[in-house]
C-alpha cells in the first residue's frame, strides 16, 4: 500500500468534552470552522450522531464508512433518505460483512442498492456531512449500530479535511463495480496539500 497521507489543519482550538447526555444533540453542536472531540460511554450511536448533527446542518449529503451495522439502524438511515435530511448516501464497509454479517448485509443491499455500497479490508468508521454551508469530516470509533462501550467522536468543519476523508470513498468507487464484496485496499493518490507519512506535532 501507497503511503499514508495526512491532512493537517494549524491554529485551531479543539473542542473536547465528555457526554453526560443520553443524546447525542446535547453532545454535538456544531458551528462553523468546529474542531470538537466527545467521549461517551456508549450513550449514542454513530446514527444518533448523524441525526443530531443534520439536524444542524440541514439537508446534506452523506458518506459513511463502518465495520458493522444492524438493520434498525440502515433503516433509521434509509429514513434520513426519504425524508429529506440526507440528499445522498454512501456506504464503505469491510469486505466480510456479506459473510460475517448476512442478513444486515441483505438489508443494506435492499434499502440501498448496490451503487451505494462498497467494500474494502476495513475496520476504519468515519464520515463525512457536506452541503452549501458545511463540509464536515467525521472521525469515529463508534460502528453504525449501538454498542454500550467507552467511544470517541471527533467532528471538524473544514472544507480540505472533508475532500481528503472524501478522497478515499471516491478512490474506492473508482476502482470498484458495484455488487462486488471482496474489496482490497485503495491505492490512494497524493492530493495537493497533503504530504505522505504521519503528522508530528507542533
Amino acid at each position: 500500500m501507497p503511503n499514508a497521507k495526512t491532512h493537517q489543519r494549524g491554529n485551531v482550538l479543539r473542542e473536547v468534552s465528555y457526554a453526560r447526555s443520553e443524546r447525542a444533540r446535547d453532545a454535538l453542536v456544531i458551528s462553523p470552522r468546529c474542531e470538537l472531540m466527545c467521549m461517551t460511554y456508549g450513550q449514542f450511536s454513530l446514527v444518533d450522531a448523524l441525526s443530531a448533527i443534520l439536524q444542524q446542518t440541514g439537508p446534506a449529503a452523506v458518506s459513511v464508512a463502518t465495520w458493522t451495522a444492524a438493520e434498525a439502524d440502515l433503516t433509521r438511515a434509509e429514513q434520513f433518505l426519504r425524508e429529506g435530511a440526507v440528499t445522498s448516501l454512501r456506504f464503505l464497509v469491510d469486505r466480510s460483512f456479506e459473510t460475517r454479517q448476512p442478513s444486515y448485509c441483505a438489508a443494506l443491499r435492499r434499502l440501498f442498492g448496490d451503487t451505494a455500497i462498497r467494500t474494502t479490508r476495513s475496520h476504519a468508521k468515519f464520515a463525512t456531512i457536506r452541503n452549501a454551508g458545511w463540509d464536515l469530516a467525521v472521525r469515529t470509533s463508534m460502528n453504525l449500530n449501538h454498542n454500550p462501550r467507552l467511544e470517541n467522536i471527533e467532528v471538524s468543519d473544514d472544507p480540505g479535511f472533508a475532500d481528503f476523508v472524501d478522497s478515499v470513498f471516491d478512490e474506492v468507487w473508482r476502482g470498484q463495480p458495484p455488487g462486488v464484496f471482496n474489496g482490497e485496499l485503495p491505492a490512494l493518490r497524493a492530493q495537493a496539500g497533503l504530504r505522505a507519512g504521519v503528522a508530528r506535532p507542533r
